[in-house]
């Protein structure tokens, strides 16, 4: 029979395949926010720092979304964003009655960034803060609050407290921009509509949809490109703000490397981990129990299925924020006490409750923890593991008419694909058959591979327990199997940086935290009102 539209499963590709998109369409708790890396990733050396030339992304807060670097000049895919070259045969953008472009990524040409982007919008809407005399409207603010809905896909699980708080939360973020923008401005920093699509073209990459599928997923949610956008150029103008004001006195000897390779060889013989981290700070001591709040209630998204980059890129305020809070690898003992106990008692894919610490509040997550240099690592088994060479599984079938358009059938199989991606337990697929109307679920029990079909048997040869088979289509429709068995944790053990990695990474150390002064002394210099009733603080800071 044929599965009804309402399956969802467009809704669920268009909230970027993310877990929480599906949660939205289905109804079902993803898979921790901070899920594992493949064996295939977890098999490697740690992951070499950011390089030089991307140190300064390492220092910006939370105002850009997503970002992996560009692949040189590749050119950008069919799906890309439109380029300058493109622009050549656009209509002139509309202009604010000072006659400016209302865009903010301006070309090269251009003398400065538009910092007062958006001018129309404050114009005719309220205003729920001022920063140093310049608007944010209520439109923009409502703009960024559906942006940030949109890219998590979590707008349909949200209480009214919830997303008052969000809201409070992304004003925050706005107010710090304003600052970022002006401080640009002022130095004559400009960012081009080329340089915003590199960054666009990789965050689709990141997220792995097209450039169709965001825009519908934007519209769909009251939000706009040209918001993304505008996030975008703020995100990039602070980047070469903080270079340009920095990047000269940024100094790391070959002194500070050797001793840096020496701290690394000590601690060789220790676990580390690969840590992400959403970090709150607190200004002030009456700001004590609202930044405690705001650490709860990111947490609480994270759990619902928010993504952890995205979350951490709009509201972590460490420069780690521009990688999606990524802090590499750490070793045990590397971090303050208390972060350090809360991330050994963690287990990979686990989010933290908010940790109080030096400066404010932690929200950490385990990515892959490696066991000490020289620990000898077993392989996961592979295949049959059950008795007499069976298996424990379970089928989720999309039941699909052959006259079903070809469309509609691969928009099935990306759901197919998102729920394999985030796949947990049979349990789980049990409880996706019982809110996903039209699906027929089955539990296979101990099977032998030799007893199922051909395709089945292909798709799980080698398998690892506790995984789900990518899906595949037949004559039934589109089919899912996954392993009922419990999930093993693929251990790797530690190896040491190179020298150039340590180089690079004392570099970025110095300008992120360069960066994060120079923030809050531009916070502390500017004059920011605040007239939003979602502010319990309002209406001077």
């Amino acid at each position: 029979m044929r599965i009804a539209t309402t399956l969802l499963l467009g809704a669920a590709v268009l909230a970027g395949a993310t877990a929480a998109g599906l949660a939205q369409v289905s109804g079902f708790k993803p898979a921790p926010a901070v899920p594992a890396v493949t064996s295939a990733s977890s098999s490697k050396a740690a992951p070499k720092p950011a390089l030089r030339q991307t140190a300064a992304a390492a220092a910006t807060p939370a105002v850009g979304p997503a970002v992996k670097p560009a692949a040189g000049d590749t050119p950008p895919s069919a799906d890309a964003p439109p380029t300058a070259a493109d622009a050549a045969d656009k209509p002139e953008p509309r202009r604010d009655t000072n006659g400016d472009p209302i865009q903010e990524a301006k070309n090269n040409d251009a003398a400065v960034i538009d910092a007062t982007a958006e001018k129309l919008a404050a114009d005719s809407d309220s205003v729920v803060a001022t920063v140093n005399d310049e608007t944010i409207s209520d439109f923009e603010l409502r703009q960024r609050v559906a942006l940030y809905l949109a890219l998590n896909g979590i707008n349909q699980q949200l209480t009214t407290e919830q997303r008052t708080r969000i809201r409070s939360q992304i004003l925050d973020v706005l107010e710090a921009e304003k600052v970022q923008l002006q401080e640009a401005v002022k130095k004559k920093i400009t960012v081009s509509p080329v340089e915003v699509d590199k960054r666009l073209n990789a965050m689709m990459q990141d997220y792995k949809f097209t450039i169709q599928q965001l825009r519908q997923n934007l519209t769909n949610a009251g939000a706009s490109e040209e918001a993304l956008r505008a996030q975008i150029t703020a995100s990039l103008a602070w980047q070469k703000t903080v270079q340009d004001e920095y990047g000269d006195r940024v100094n790391v000897t070959p002194e500070m490397v050797a001793t840096e390779m020496a701290r690394y060889a000590e601690g060789a013989n220790k676990p580390h981990y690969h840590v992400m981290e959403i970090f709150l700070p607190i200004d002030n001591p009456e700001q004590e129990a609202k930044v405690k709040k705001d650490a709860e209630e990111v947490e609480t998204q994270l759990h619902q299925g928010a993504p952890f980059p995205v979350v951490a890129r709009q509201f972590s305020q460490h420069p780690t924020a521009a990688t999606g809070g990524d802090m590499g690898w750490i070793n045990e003992g590397q971090l303050a006490a208390e972060l350090n106990a809360a991330l050994a008692k963690m287990e990979v894919g686990a989010i933290s409750p908010p940790i109080r610490s030096t400066g404010g509040y932690y929200v950490l997550g385990l990515r892959e923890r490696q066991e000490p240099l020289g620990t000898k690592i077993s392989d996961a088994p592979t295949g049959p593991t059950g008795p007499a060479g069976t298996l424990p599984l379970a089928r989720l079938l999309f039941p699909v008419d052959p006259r079903t358009p070809k469309p509609q059938v691969e928009e099935i199989m990306k759901v197919a694909v998102q729920i394999q991606q985030h796949y947990a337990s049979c349990k789980q697929l049990d409880e996706l058959h019982g809110k996903m109307q039209g699906t027929v679920y089955m539990d296979l029990g101990d099977a032998k591979l030799s007893d199922l079909s051909p395709q089945i048997q292909e798709a799980m040869k080698d398998s690892k327990p506790g995984e789900a088979a990518m899906p595949f289509t037949d004559e039934a429709g589109v089919e899912l199997i996954g392993r009922c068995d419990k999930r093993i944790e693929v251990k790797t053990a530690y190896t040491m940086p190179t020298k150039q990695a340590v180089e690079d990474q004392l570099f970025q150390n110095q300008i992120a935290a360069l960066a994060r002064r120079y923030l809050r002394d531009l916070k502390r210099d500017a004059n920011i009102q605040v007239r939003d009733d979602s502010k319990p603080d309002a209406l001077i800071r």
